[in-house]
């Protein structure tokens, strides 16, 4: 079985069997993918108690928690796992059952070929990206904070890995063509140009990874699409779905 499901940032009151009661039926070999914004990796310098309370808390599901990485991750620890080889495609592995998807990545999961591509442009950086090494950085952050700004700060808030690398994307344009670009599902954090500019009515600007997934909308054929990073529940059309709190189960 799989399941998928929306942005966590670190919460997972969802994953409560109340909430979700088929995990009660569910073992490691069935998987919950989660699009992005994970959070369970978020703190500076060594993994805080509280993640590892939670993540020790997910490894002990019945499930595997599995996870495309969104814009709010902490890249800098995120990209510090080792790499792995999992089901056909690179992993970072958080613990044995809570595993990172790798951008670019083609996995078979439950008889089903999935690619990966986590990701997206921030949307509350309007302010801009403080630096603390800035001789200003604490005046700036006052005045900011003072106005209510949207702004975030380099390597604690935000990260520029939040948009891939002309690495990541050439891979997966690889990694599609060796199965003849075609997939069951797609798994992303954000979603397509024109499927943002169909769920936002003009309100996002695209970007390289925006542009990169309509690139790939047009090539490849797949069954069904889901993303998140937009916080709501939505169909958008027979195979995007738009992804928050909701979970469903996809196989």
């Amino acid at each position: 079985m799989i399941y998928i499901t929306g942005d966590c940032h670190g919460n997972f009151e969802r994953f409560n069997i109340d909430i979700f009661p088929e995990q009660a039926e569910m073992t490691k070999s069935d998987y919950v993918i989660i699009c992005g914004d994970f959070g369970g990796v978020w703190h500076k310098g060594e993994e805080s108690k509280e993640e590892t309370r939670v993540l020790d808390w997910l490894e002990c599901k019945s499930y595997t928690t599995l996870f495309v990485d969104g814009n709010h991750e902490n890249f800098d620890r995120l990209y510090n796992y080792p790499v792995e080889e999992w089901h056909g495609g690179k992993v970072h592995k958080i613990r044995n059952s809570v595993i990172h998807l790798m951008r670019g990545q083609v996995y078979k999961i439950d008889g089903k070929k999935i690619f990966t591509f986590g990701g997206a442009q921030s949307h509350d950086i309007d302010d801009g990206i403080l630096e603390m090494d800035d001789p200003d950085f604490i005046k700036k952050k006052f005045e900011l904070d003072l106005f209510q700004a949207f702004y975030r700060i380099n390597h604690l808030s935000w990260w520029a890995q939040e948009l891939p690398s002309e690495e990541e994307m050439a891979e997966g344009i690889k990694n599609l063509a060796s199965c003849g670009n075609t997939v069951d599902f797609i798994v992303s954090h954000c979603c397509p140009t024109s499927t943002q500019a169909l769920i936002g009515g003009g309100m996002f600007t695209p970007d390289i990874l925006t542009d990169y997934l309509e690139k790939v909308r047009r090539n490849v054929h797949f069954k069904k699409w889901f993303f998140g990073h937009y916080h709501n529940n939505r169909n958008v059309n027979a195979e995007e779905i738009l992804l928050y709190e909701q979970i469903i189960r996809i196989s």
